[in-house]
């Protein structure tokens, strides 16, 4: 049994190194390969009727339209590095009227002058100061120089007696006029 194994052993191996030694045979022998082609035989005379083309000769070559220089063209195209919202810059405006913005939306400007109610006033120290209560109940600390009131009243004086406001408005002529209004403590009863 061995030998046999032994046979069939030395079979496969000699057939393999045969097989490879075909293959090396031919692989090396491509490049040294000489392929000799009879002469074409040299034609007997052709009339010039027969000299004429059956067919015209097509090229399998055809000639291509030159491509533009700048074959791209991304004018239309969205810039992909520039954000999706654009932020406005803001417009520059004066301190002036930032000022008048800000202090127009102070509720203490969002009624009359005659509409606020007068309850406490403070005197001594280095300034007077007053207390006044709106229509709705809130109440604000007042001093000499603020301004109160729809026409930016500005207070004026403050003493025991009551604070004064003076506004200016515009007549019907375009004349600058001042008014000035007094606010006093309600009376004890």
């Amino acid at each position: 049994m061995i030998k046999k194994l032994l046979k069939i052993n030395s079979f496969f191996s000699a057939s393999a190194g045969v097989l490879i030694c075909a293959l090396a045979v031919t692989a090396c022998g491509k490049d040294k390969a000489v392929v000799s082609t009879p002469a074409p035989a040299k034609p007997a005379k052709v009339s010039a009727a027969v000299t004429k083309p059956v067919q015209n000769v097509a090229s399998s070559v055809s000639r291509m339209p030159t491509p533009p220089v700048n074959q791209f063209d991304f004018s239309n195209k969205k810039d992909p590095f520039k954000p999706f919202i654009v932020v406005k810059a803001e417009s520059k405006r004066s301190f002036e009227s930032i000022k008048k913005e800000q202090h127009d939306s102070l509720p203490i400007h969002s009624f009359d002058v005659n509409q606020f109610k007068l309850i406490g006033i403070v005197t001594g120290g280095l300034e007077n100061k007053a207390m006044v209560t709106d229509p709705g109940g809130k109440g604000y600390v007042l001093k000499v120089g603020m301004t109160i009131g729809k026409n930016d009243g500005t207070v004026v004086l403050i003493n025991a007696n009551g604070v004064d406001v003076v506004e200016q408005f515009k007549d019907e002529s375009g004349k600058t006029r001042k008014e000035t209004i007094k606010l006093t403590l309600p009376r004890k009863q």
